[in-house]
């Protein structure tokens, strides 16, 4: 098999929820990179995978996720030559991210860099069970149903994130990333008559694990990976 790199979404935290396409290629690859924030540090998508195949080693990259750009960027290069190195090597790498590679994920930046390094290199992705997903099952909220549409928004810069979204009445928000904003998000969500029903999850699948509506947390700060779910505005006649 040609050396490849692929993104491994392992869900939101639950080693129940890694898909069996994504264990089979975590068993296959050559290496296992984890992204964490220091190298004596056990990254939360590490340990998903210590919890659901322990026969996997798993080297860690270091990232500077929060901080300056250029502490950031020096990460992600860094992260990037090492790849290079194995797959010159031969290696099939495999990229373990929590939820899915493709959506607010540190692989899409990686990718990027080690094409640029490597234009010809193979990378492809598996898809993983999204933190809004596991939210939605833990809570018994029904998220779309008939017309209605989704939005699924970045609030680590503030609630305005919300604003676009809030104008759609008939459509469910995620907003993921906005933990420390919670009781501005909160405020935006009742001026828009769409606090009601809302919910919050927070380390879903992992210790200290809440699922509780968003009114009850509403005036302290969650966790950066904190998600919530804002259902659609429906009649009482259609909601489940």
């Amino acid at each position: 098999m040609r050396p490849s790199l692929v993104g491994v979404g392992v869900g939101p935290g639950d080693p129940g929820l890694l898909t069996l396409r994504a264990l089979s290629v975590l068993r296959q690859a050559d290496h296992v990179l984890a992204p964490v924030m220091a190298p004596d540090a056990v990254g939360r998508a590490e340990a998903v995978v210590r919890q659901a195949a322990p026969e996997v080693a798993v080297e860690r990259l270091p990232f500077a996720i929060l901080g300056d750009e250029a502490a950031r960027a020096g990460a992600h290069e860094a992260a990037a030559r090492r790849i290079v190195e194995l797959l010159d090597g031969g290696a099939r790498v495999a990229f373990v991210t929590l939820g899915d590679p493709n959506v607010y994920s540190t692989f899409h930046h990686l990718a990027r860099s080690v094409r640029q390094l490597r234009p010809d290199a193979v990378v492809t992705s598996i898809p993983g069970i999204m933190a809004f997903q596991e939210l939605a099952a833990a809570s018994g909220t029904m998220v779309l149903d008939s017309g209605e549409r989704l939005y699924l928004v970045s609030a680590v810069d503030g609630a305005e994130a919300l604003v676009h979204a809030l104008g759609d009445p008939e459509a469910a928000v995620v907003v993921y990333k906005g933990g420390r904003h919670l009781p501005e998000l909160a405020a935006r969500l009742e001026d828009a008559g769409r606090l009601e029903g809302a919910v919050f999850g927070e380390l879903l699948g992992m210790p200290g694990e809440r699922v509780v509506p968003l009114e009850q947390v509403r005036a302290q700060p969650g966790a950066y990976l904190a998600s919530i779910l804002v259902p659609p505005r429906r009649s009482p006649a259609d909601r489940p």
